[in-house]
C-alpha cells in the first residue's frame, strides 16, 4: 500500500514520488576526483561512491591510500555504458582552461584556452554525455569563479544551455568563497542540477570567519622556510610590478590572517600564501599538512607523494566541508517529495523570467556536428 502524505499545497502527493527516501545510501559517481574532496563531502552527507577517475598518476596514489580503491584513468577511455548506474555525479572538471592565470598564461605561450584547449577544455562534454546517457537524479559541478566571465560569457552559456535546454535538466548556481569554513579566500562556482523539477536552496554558511593559526603547526622543518635568495627575488618582483601599477606580488600573512587562494602552483615559489616569521627570519611556506587542512581534509588523510605534488593537489582540490553542505542539502532535496510550495513556485519563475531575459543577446546554437550548444 503506498502511504499518502500532505504537501504545502494541501494535496495529496505520493511518498514513492521521492524513490530516494530510502535506507540504502544514495550512489554517486567522483569525476575528475582528484584526491577526493568530493568524496569526503558526499560520503559524510551518507552517500555512497561507486566509480571514480582521474587521469593524474599521483592523483590516483593519494586516492588509492586514503579510499582503498585506485580510480579509472583517463574518462576518455571509458565507455559511458560502462560506468555504473547512479543518483549523483558529482565533477569538479580542470578549471585551467577558465581560471584567469591558466587563461593568461595560456595567452602568453601562445595557447589555446577555454573549449578550445583541446587537452583539458572539452571535458565538460564527456561529463554531458554521461549525464544524457545515465540520466541521474542531480548532479554537482564545481569551477573557478572566472567560469562565468570566461570568453565574455559565452562558455557558461554553453555550459548553461547544454544542461537545461540540451538535458533537460533544472540547474542552480551560486559562486561561493569558503572564507566561512576555512581561513582561505577561495571563490568557485557551483552548478547543482536535478533532473525533476525540485526546489532547492544553496546552504547557509557560519558568519564568521576561522584564522590562519587555527590551521598551523606549531613545529615546522626549516626547509620550510624561504632561502635569503628566494625572498629576495620575491621582494624585487613585488617592487618591480608595484611601481608599475600591477598587483603582482607575494601574499605575507600572520596568524590573524585569511590566506588567498591556495593554487596548483604553490609549489614553485609559495608566493600566495607566505606566512611571517617575525622580522629576523624569513617567511615560510606552507606545510603539506597545513595546506591539506586549509582545504577541510581530516587529520587522518594520508599524504603519500612529495612535497611538490602534495602541493599540486591540495591547490586543485575542493573545500571538503563547502561541498559536505552542498552534499547534505542535495541529498535532503531529493529525498523530498517532488513538487514545489505555491511560494517556491513563484520565485522559481521570477528567477527563470531572470534567466532568460539576461541570455536573450547571446542566443542558443546548435550545429550539426554537435548535440549539444555551440557558441
Amino acid at each position: 500500500m503506498t502511504k499518502r502524505v500532505r504537501s504545502s499545497k494541501s494535496k495529496l502527493v505520493r511518498e514513492d514520488q521521492a524513490p530516494y527516501g530510502k535506507t540504502e545510501p544514495l550512489k554517486f559517481i567522483d569525476l575528475f576526483c582528484g584526491i577526493g574532496g568530493f568524496r569526503y563531502a558526499f560520503e559524510r552527507a551518507g552517500a555512497s561512491c561507486v566509480f571514480s577517475s582521474d587521469w593524474d598518476k599521483y592523483s590516483q596514489v593519494t586516492y588509492a591510500a586514503n579510499f582503498g580503491e585506485k580510480p579509472h584513468g583517463d574518462i576518455h577511455a571509458v565507455a559511458v555504458a560502462d560506468v555504473p548506474k547512479h543518483d549523483i555525479l558529482c565533477g569538479g572538471f580542470p578549471c585551467q582552461p577558465f581560471s584567469l592565470a591558466g587563461v593568461s598564461k595560456k595567452n602568453s605561450l601562445g595557447r589555446k584556452h577555454g573549449f578550445d584547449d583541446e587537452k583539458q577544455g572539452n571535458l565538460f562534454f564527456s561529463i554531458a554525455d554521461i549525464i544524457d546517457y545515465h540520466k541521474p537524479a542531480a548532479f554537482v559541478l564545481e569551477n573557478v569563479k572566472n567560469l562565468k566571465s570566461h570568453d565574455k560569457g559565452r562558455t557558461f552559456q554553453v555550459i548553461y544551455d547544454t544542461l537545461t535546454k540540451a538535458l533537460g535538466y533544472q540547474v542552480h548556481t551560486k559562486i561561493i568563497d569558503a572564507r566561512n569554513v576555512v581561513p582561505q579566500h577561495r571563490e568557485r562556482i557551483f552548478l547543482v542540477g536535478f533532473r525533476e523539477p525540485r526546489y532547492f536552496e544553496f546552504p547557509e554558511f557560519p558568519k564568521t570567519e576561522p584564522k590562519l593559526s587555527s590551521i598551523l603547526e606549531s613545529n615546522v622543518p626549516d626547509k620550510y622556510t624561504l632561502t635569503d635568495h628566494l625572498w629576495a627575488y620575491l621582494q624585487a618582483y613585488a617592487k618591480k610590478h608595484q611601481e608599475a601599477g600591477n598587483g603582482f606580488g607575494f601574499g605575507l600573512v600572520t596568524g590573524d590572517s585569511t590566506t588567498r587562494t591556495l593554487s596548483a602552483r604553490y609549489h614553485k615559489d609559495g608566493s600566495e600564501i607566505l606566512i611571517s616569521q617575525g622580522p629576523r627570519k624569513n617567511p615560510r611556506r606552507l606545510t603539506p599538512r597545513e595546506c591539506a587542512r586549509l582545504m577541510g581534509y581530516p587529520e587522518n588523510f594520508k599524504i603519500t607523494v612529495s612535497d611538490t605534488q602534495a602541493y599540486r593537489q591540495f591547490g586543485n582540490s575542493v573545500v571538503v566541508p563547502v561541498v559536505e553542505r552542498i552534499a547534505h542539502q542535495v541529498i535532503k532535496t531529493l529525498k523530498a517529495p517532488v513538487g514545489e510550495a505555491p511560494e517556491f513556485a513563484l520565485q522559481l519563475a521570477e528567477d527563470k523570467k531572470k534567466d532568460e531575459a539576461a541570455r536573450r543577446n547571446t542566443p542558443l546554437v546548435v550545429t550539426k556536428k554537435s548535440k549539444y550548444p555551440t557558441r
